[in-house]
């Protein structure tokens, strides 16, 4: 299924997942679909990771579910890449929401430098890394989707 947004389309949000083995980054998009907002880190603990999303979901009104896919720097998926993926599948299933992956290659890094950037504190850093890094990639989907090409790439 693609449930790609029409241009201009109002009330239509997007999450954003930077998903990791500890953590589970979040982002939503505003209803323009224009521009990411970080929202929270997501400290995971199994079948609750999924109750938090759920109420996310609701929360934002969201109908769409972007997540980072890690792939090497050659460009295949990886065995991280197949969890998270299967992770995906959970949420499609669970959630009854569609699930679309991004390629996520250095947003963790991209996040960091930022944030470094605006000497954000070392230890305040490692709490708000991975709600950088999911809003990073739901960014980086409405801008390729939105404003630059009608089709999605993965």
């Amino acid at each position: 299924m693609d449930y790609t947004r029409e241009k201009g389309t109002q009330g239509l949000r997007i999450m954003g997942l930077d998903v990791g083995t500890k953590t589970i980054g979040v982002a939503v998009s505003d209803q323009l679909g224009w521009t990411a907002q970080g929202v929270e880190v997501i400290r995971r603990q199994g079948k609750q990771d999924f109750e938090r999303l759920r109420e996310l979901v609701s929360t934002y009104q969201v109908e769409k579910i972007i997540i980072g896919l890690p792939k090497n720097m050659n460009g295949t998926i990886g065995e991280w890449g197949e969890q998270v993926q299967s992770f995906g599948k959970k949420i499609e299933e669970q959630l009854s929401i569609p699930v679309q992956y991004w390629d996520e290659r250095l947003t963790s890094i991209a996040a960091e430098r930022t944030l470094i950037s605006a000497d954000v504190s070392r230890k305040k850093r490692k709490h708000v890394v991975d709600k950088m890094a999911a809003m990073l990639i739901l960014q980086n989907y409405l801008d390729a989707t939105g404003r630059n090409c009608d089709e999605p790439r993965a």
